[in-house]
């Protein structure tokens, strides 16, 4: 870099420095260091010249420049040379001295300026600073405070010129009289001696060795007189203030006998001692406790006098320490504490006064043997414990004399158990130790244990710590004082070890905060501590050192005797040690020794050494199953037991115990040992030892067996191998859980047998051989008696763990039940399955019933949930299942009744499933079950009945003719059942099911006609006169033109009387359909409306509703409202569906006349109907209507749930109405559309531009949905729309792109066939008019981002290079649709390209990686997330795999991304990679300095920075630096102060440019 650049670039952060924002001004000041670190000489010299130049620069931006002067010469001073360090020292000097007011940030900058150049040049700035010192006048604050802070930078350049700075200032001293002043002057002196102090304790490397502390003694002492005589006298008198106390006459008395104390010390220390310490012996507890406040007081107030005197009170301290009075233990404590700051503990002898601290501190808390004072507020502050707990942490961290007795001395407190209620502070004090003994170096804080026996071992540290961590929150949270300390400790522990516990110990401390004693999930807990200590025998990899802990943590065993939950965690940690060690010998010498002195009573330590074996077996499988072997062989086993059998009483429970304990060993090792090896030994090894044991009556035993073999079937079921696996017990197993299982009593539940054996089964159950029929239909029947006739489900008041347990093994047996019928998926399984159930079903107790309805309804789940149909069959039992659950619904029970509607409803859809609907389908009658189970809650027989009821209609809409007669077959039987109420439900069930489907069942009788009737029967008690009615039917069958035509020319709206005549015409449905054509052809025939020209020019003209379309619009939603006319709309649907389409688009925006206007704002009359006249809305009724009476009702309310009336009935709305429409007829009414598609084919060329935009969305939306081409209407569709693209509509165009995009998601195998079609028209859409922002050109990108990666690659090959320069201008569009859609775009075209990528197109995928990382920061998120995707899709083609890796590890979907770092790493990768892109991406982030966006603007110079950053000095002919800095400065006058901070952190890196 050139001078002037470099000139150029520090006038150019200066200039800002005035920035108002803080945070800009900081980043000034940083960017200015970074030129002063890279040319330190420059970059002073600019500073100086732009203060001195600028004089009239406010103080604060002076004071700015001074610290980044300061910041620069903290470490680069020594490159100056002495005409610039002259130069910034006057200019420092000035500035310091420039007011006589206190000007503190200024003066301070200023005098830091000083100091920095007074490391090097300390002659030169003393020099200066003595120029400022006149005598006989007070010097300037700052000159003071220099010169101070100058003594302790550099006390040996200072000291030699103390004399005559001393000189100069003590004549003045009397003169100050300001605070201020005298503030400073005390500073002053007090650094001026302890820098004197610094130069007099280094003399070896003092300038002047000869120099001596009498040079300077009178001086001092001259200034301390004044202080001492004058200044304190004249102010703070008071600064001595009384006790505030009860009595404070008492405590004055006390202080000053105190006092005498002190004095009498100070004469004759030996005869006070003399007279003092015998006292300590006495067993008085007040002359003992006031005896050691004295002696505090004395070792506190006359340290000189007694420091020859410490070994003899340490002797005295003998007999108190062993007193057991708690106020005794504070004024011991309190004594040890002033004996720690004077060197006390540091003689022989000090370290018993440490350990007595240590062993008040294990107190435990619950224990303080007195009740506290009145006066005291907190009782637990006041304590032994909490008292010793601050001393020895202020000891620790307070007390520097101290670190040297306390490290590492306190190490051996932490292993031995009567000290573990001391862990806590013990590990904290620790802490703050060896983080001091790691500042001092690495040589002070390794621990020479060879100096140190009495130190306990790195593997006995670290057990410990480890182990006590698993409870974390006793003893004030033990587990994360523990753990830090275990952290702190590892260059002690192992050498390796530093990196990894440095990252994964502030993770489990971290898991510690966000738990609490209550919510700590044990277990989870447990295994990260497992898997912090796998991982650290990982990283140490040192088989003797691996042994070495294995043999301390098993020597630890007997010290957790009293703790059963850390001894469980520690064998535990026993078997993860075993498990890294190579060495077998070791390993099978300590599973041999857990054996052989394992405590086999308790529960806790036979399960921790089941789970230390299991975990063992991880990695010692073979040598682990041998140990287990050898022991049962060994004599010692033999002999246990042989001894055991001595005393008959209690020798076969603790034998039983024994082989407990062995076969939890046995489970635990299947379920941890590797599965691909487990297999081979789980018959030949484990089970034999196991099963030996199956004939035992001991039930802890017999729990043990069937836990193990559930961990062994576990394991089983879980490998890789189960599939081949061929287990030759299964049989003899299950058989045995089932003994188990029957051997249990049968009407209570008392332990987890049947849960554990049951679970045990159903592992069981999936491996081969498969059961026979037999063995099945044992295990079910045996299963169903052990849990069906227990007593009622526990109440919680009744025991929480009893309730528990019944749930379990409820879960257990439905586990069960569904994996036995998971093996045999058909209708006939599911028969034998719901055949066991039966009798419980029919039970008359009422829990039975509902258990076996509760399980019936489980399994049909599962059986729905995973229905595979691979051919259309029949269920030919779902009647009879039907038969079997329905008349349940009206059970006593409210539980049983709303099983069996869900049993209902699963069979519903069973049969659904096999009709070949696929499993997300829903069936909106069949959903109509679950709205009626609040019907069922009611007692109330009327609402039971009702809804029974309605059940039976669901039923027998959706039940297939076949099965009718099954299901009334097995109704009728049902009408015996005891439970009357079932009984009556199954009348009201086949009433319903005879009324509904009569017809089915007599095919020769007409039973449909006779269900109209009755409806119309029900319908005549409504307000219509039948004779008028018949009257109208009548006619119509005679004269149906004339009536049509009469009826049309009544005025509107409608009255009650005429709708009801319309009505009448569609009873029979000949002449419904011949009424129907009538008003389809009046409909037709007039125009839909007139237009009426405003009276004001260049206003839009009133489209005015012409009454003939209006009025047969209205007869048309009253004739189709009839039931009976749903045959003449079905006949009718095509003509109809398009007719009332068309009129509902026509009819948007369109008035009613201004007389029918009148009338709607008068209000009708109460004869009048209260339909909405309004003729869009009548239109959008009317088609309602006839989609609902056409049988179309699922289109309606897939309408009515999506809002799709509302849209259609406004401007903004009614393509997306229409769009929704259209949606809805391809999922439900998918056979009507070919002849609708057929009628509509005429209407591209309608002379109404609304139709057909309505049309045109209504067919667009089609091609979305897969109907298209299962009706083969595709390429119908595609011509359509093909003849669409040319209208002189843009609405109608950019839906002709849609719907040609829709067939990417409707039929995404036919778009490679029409791929050349497709993408012609996309291309050609982006194209389209002359408006920037045509929606027909983002409807286009829309397309092209769903089409590229269906069409063949050569058929987008020839269009990519042209698509990706025409979206390449929206990346930046002010309209964030068009930035999101050409950005996704852009992303979704590199994806299509990678591997393939042609010269031409990666030169854009270059040019758009700027604008795509700098949008990243883009205000709206979809553009930022759209950008992420495509910077994804980018990075393969960029054959770059760091930056691919970055882009897909940082930009993920839903990940919080750090810009800075990402763009960081981004713009390393790409100057290593891409060293020639720097000049381009430069002038791309020039170009986004101008953007409107202001988190954008800032990134850019953020991108500069990064770029430069990384680049390399010979890529500097690539950059001009001069329009980069040019553009730079205008940034850092941009409104937004983020701008401005990345503008000047982008200024100092381009220092780099050299």
């Amino acid at each position: 870099m050139t001078e002037s650049s470099m000139k150029k670039l520090a006038s150019t952060l200066l200039d800002a420095i005035t920035d108002k924002d803080p945070l800009v001004q900081e980043q000034v000041c940083s960017a200015l260091c970074s030129l002063g670190e890279a040319r330190p000489v420059e970059t002073l010299r600019a500073c100086e010249e732009y203060l001195r130049q600028h004089d009239k620069l406010a103080h604060p931006y002076r004071a700015a420049v001074l610290r980044a002067m300061e910041r620069v010469l903290s470490s680069r001073a020594s490159e100056l040379d002495k005409d610039t360090a002259s130069t910034i020292i006057l200019l420092a000097s000035s500035e310091m001295t420039k007011t006589k007011d206190l000007v503190w940030d200024w003066q301070q900058a200023a005098s830091g300026v000083l100091v920095a150049v007074g490391r090097q040049f300390i002659s030169k700035v003393m020099e200066e600073l003595l120029r400022r010192l006149h005598p006989g006048t007070l010097p300037h604050c700052a000159v003071l405070h220099t010169l101070a802070s100058l003594s302790v930078a550099n006390a040996f350049g200072v000291v030699p010129f103390l004399p005559s700075v001393l000189s100069s200032l003590l004549p003045v001293l009397g003169v100050a009289k300001q605070d201020t002043v005298r503030v400073a002057f005390c500073s002053a002196l007090q650094r001026f001696s302890e820098g004197a102090l610094e130069y007099l304790a280094n003399l070896d490397r003092a300038p002047d060795p000869t120099v001596r502390k009498d040079a300077f003694a009178t001086d001092i002492f001259s200034a301390y007189d004044v202080l001492f005589h004058q200044w304190l006298q004249s102010r703070e008198a008071k600064i001595c203030v009384p006790v505030e106390s009860s009595s404070p006459l008492v405590m004055s008395n006390q202080k000053e006998v105190l006092r005498c104390f002190t004095v009498l010390a100070c004469s004759s220390p030996d005869r006070l001692l003399a007279f003092l310490l015998p006292r300590l012996d006495t067993s008085n507890e007040r002359t003992r406790v006031g005896t050691l406040q004295v002696v505090r007081h004395v070792i506190n107030s006359a340290a000189a006098q007694m420091e020859d005197k410490k070994p003899f009170i340490l002797s005295s301290m003998r007999l108190p320490l062993l007193d057991t009075n708690s106020k005794v233990k504070r004024a011991v404590v309190q004594v040890i504490s002033a004996m720690a700051h004077h060197g006390y503990l540091e003689q022989p002898g000090g370290e018993a006064m440490i350990e007595y601290i240590v062993q008040q501190c294990a107190l435990p808390p619950e224990q303080e043997p007195e009740k506290p004072g009145p006066g005291s507020k907190d009782p637990k502050a006041d304590s032994v414990r909490a008292i010793s707990v601050r001393t020895l942490y202020l000891v620790s961290t307070t007390v520097d004399r101290m670190s040297h007795v306390l490290w590492p001395y306190l190490l051996q407190f932490l292993t031995p158990v009567r000290f573990t209620g001391a862990l806590t502070p013990l590990c904290r004090s620790l802490v703050h130790l060896a983080q001091k003994r790691q500042e001092a170096g690495a040589d002070a804080f390794l621990i020479q244990y060879d100096a140190h026996a009495s130190l306990p071992s790195p593997y006995a540290v670290t057990g410990r710590l480890l182990v006590v961590s698993s409870s974390p929150y006793l003893g004030d949270g033990r587990g994360a004082a523990a753990l830090r300390l275990l952290s702190v400790l590892h260059p002690n522990i192992h050498p390796l070890l530093g990196q990894h516990w440095e990252t994964t110990v502030p993770l489990l401390l971290g898991y510690l905060d966000e738990h609490t004693e209550e919510t700590l999930p044990q277990e989870e807990w447990e295994e990260k501590l497992l898997m912090f200590l796998r991982d650290t025998l990982a990283i140490i990899s040192d088989n003797a050192w691996i042994c070495q802990l294995s043999l301390e943590l098993c020597r630890q065993l007997p010290c957790y005797d009293e703790a059963p939950q850390e001894k469980n965690f520690l064998y535990k940690c026993i078997g993860t040690t075993l498990g890294a060690a190579s060495s077998k010998e070791v390993v099978r010498k300590h599973l041999q020794e857990l054996l052989e002195t394992a405590r086999y009573q308790e529960e806790a330590e036979r399960e921790g050494l089941a789970c230390c074996f299991g975990i063992c077996a991880i990695s010692h499988l073979e040598d682990t199953l041998a140990q287990l072997e050898d022991f049962v062989r060994s004599e010692v086993f033999r002999k246990s037991i042989g001894i055991l059998n001595i005393f008959k009483d209690r020798s076969e429970n603790e034998v039983e115990k024994v082989k407990s304990a062995l076969i939890l060993c046995y489970g635990h090792v299947a379920a941890r040992a590797p599965r691909e090896l487990v297999l081979a030994k789980v018959e030949s090894d484990i089970l034999r030892n196991i099963c030996q044991h199956f004939s035992t009556k001991d039930p802890a035993l017999k729990l043990c067996l069937v836990q193990s073999v559930c961990m062994v079937s576990r394991a089983i079921c879980s490998s890789t191998q189960a599939g081949s696996f061929h287990f030759t017990r299964k049989a003899e197993l299950v058989a045995q859980m089932m003994e188990f299982i029957r051997a249990e009593p049968p009407d209570s539940l008392r332990t987890p047998i049947r849960k554990k054996a049951m679970l045990t089964c159903t592992y069981l159950v999936s491996v081969e051989p498969a059961l026979d029929e037999q063995a099945r239909a044992d295990v079910i029947h045996g299963c169903l008696h052990s849990i069906m006739a227990l007593l009622p489900e526990p109440k919680e008041e009744d025991g929480g763990c009893q309730k528990s347990l019944y749930l379990e093994t409820l879960h257990a047996l439905e586990d069960l039940l569904t994996s036995l019928l998971q093996r045999n998926m058909t209708p006939q399984g599911l028969q034998i399955m719901i055949e066991h159930l039966s009798p419980w079903i029919k039970s008359p107790r009422g829990h039975e019933r509902a258990r076996a309805l509760g399980l019936s309804a489980l399994l049909l789940r599962y059986f729905l949930e995973h229905l595979r149909v691979s051919a259309l069959v029949p269920f030919h039992n779902l009647g009879l299942l039907i038969g079997l659950f329905s008349p349940r619904c009206a059970d006593l029970w409210p539980a049983t009744r709303q099983e069996a509607v869900d049993c209902v409803y699963s069979l519903l859809y069973l049969q659904l499933g096999y009709e070949g609907f696929s499993r997300d389908y829903r069936d909106d009658v069949a959903e109509r079950l679950l709205s009626l189970k609040d019907g069922l809650v009611h007692p109330d027989p009327a609402i039971l009945f009702h809804t029974c009821h309605s059940v039976g209609q669901i039923i027998a809409k959706r039940l297939p003719p076949d099965q009718l007669i099954s299901l009334l077959l097995t109704m009728f039987e049902a009408l015996g059942d005891p439970e009357k109420n079932c009984s009556r439900a199954a009348t009201v069930m086949i009433n319903c099911l005879l009324q509904e489907r009569g017809g089915v069942l007599q095919e020769k009788v007409p039973e449909i006609v006779s269900v109209l009737r009755s409806k119309l029967q029900e319908a005549q008690g409504e307000h219509v006169l039948p004779a008028a009615q018949h009257s109208v039917y009548l006619l119509a069958t005679q004269h149906c033109a004339a009536v049509v035509s009469s009826l049309l020319g009544s005025p509107l709206p409608l009255d009650s009387h005429t709708c009801m005549l319309w009505r009448a015409l569609a009873v029979e449905p000949r002449l419904a359909a011949q009424v129907l054509g009538l008003l389809l052809e009046k409909m037709s025939r007039d125009v839909p409306f007139k237009e009426s020209r405003a009276f004001l020019l260049g206003r839009t003209p009133d489209r005015v509703a012409t009454l003939l379309p209006l009025s047969a619009t209205c007869a048309l939603f009253e004739v189709m409202s009839t039931p009976a006319a749903g045959p003449a709309v079905l006949e009718l649907y095509p003509q109809l569906f398009v007719v009332l389409l068309l009129r509902v688009s026509c009819t948007v925006g369109v008035q009613l006349p201004r007389n029918l206007q009148a009338q709607e704002r008068r209000g009708a009359s109460p004869a009048l109907a209260t339909r909405n006249l309004e003729p869009c809305s009548s239109a959008v009724d009317t088609l309602r209507s006839m989609l609902l009476r056409s049988g179309s009702e699922d289109v309606v309310q897939r309408m009515d749930l999506e809002g799709g009336w509302e849209l259609l009935r406004t401007s903004a709305g009614h393509e997306e109405g229409a769009t929704r429409l259209a949606r809805a007829m391809a999922e439900h009414a998918g056979p009507r559309l070919p002849l609708v598609l057929k009628t509509l084919a005429c209407t591209h060329s309608s002379a109404y531009e609304n139709q057909r935009v309505t049309t045109t969305a209504f067919l667009a939306e089609l091609l979305n949905s897969n109907v298209a081409n299962d009706l083969m209407l595709l390429d119908s569709l595609l011509e359509s729309l093909a003849a669409r693209q040319k209208d002189t509509c843009a609405s109608v165009r950019r839906l002709v792109l849609r719907g040609l995009a829709n067939l990417a998601s409707g039929c995404p195998d036919k778009v490679r066939t029409h791929g050349p079609q497709l993408l012609t028209a996309m291309i050609g859409g982006l194209d389209d008019g002359d408006n920037p922002h045509s929606p027909v050109a983002l409807e286009a990108m829309l397309g092209l981002a769903r089409l590229v990666h269906l069409v063949e690659s050569w058929d987008l090959r020839s269009g990519l290079l042209h698509v990706a320069i025409r979206i390449r201008p929206f990346f930046d569009s002010e309209k964030m649709e068009f930035r999101t859609a050409s950005i996704r775009l852009f992303g979704h075209l590199n994806k299509v390209c990678h591997g393939d990528c042609e010269d031409v197109f990666l030169d854009q995928v270059v040019g758009g990686l700027a604008p795509l990382l700098l949008h990243l920061q883009d205000p709206q998120a979809t553009v930022a997330s759209a950008c992420r995707f495509a910077l994804r899709m980018c990075g393969p083609n960029l054959a770059c795999e760091e930056l691919s890796a970055a882009f897909q590890k940082h930009l993920q979907e839903g990940r919080a991304l750090h810009f800075g770092e990402f763009l960081n790493t981004t713009c390393k990768h790409l100057m290593h990679h891409f060293p020639d892109l720097l000049g381009r991406l430069l002038t791309t982030c020039l170009f986004y300095f101008k953007s409107s966006w202001e988190n954008v603007r800032a990134a850019a110079p953020l991108f500069t920075g990064f770029l430069v950053l990384h680049s390399e000095p010979r890529q500097q002919p690539q950059v001009d630096l001069d329009q980069l800095i040019a553009a730079l400065q205008i940034l850092l006058k941009d409104p937004a102060p983020e701008v401005r901070t990345r503008a000047a952190e982008a200024l100092g890196r381009l220092v780099k440019l050299a």
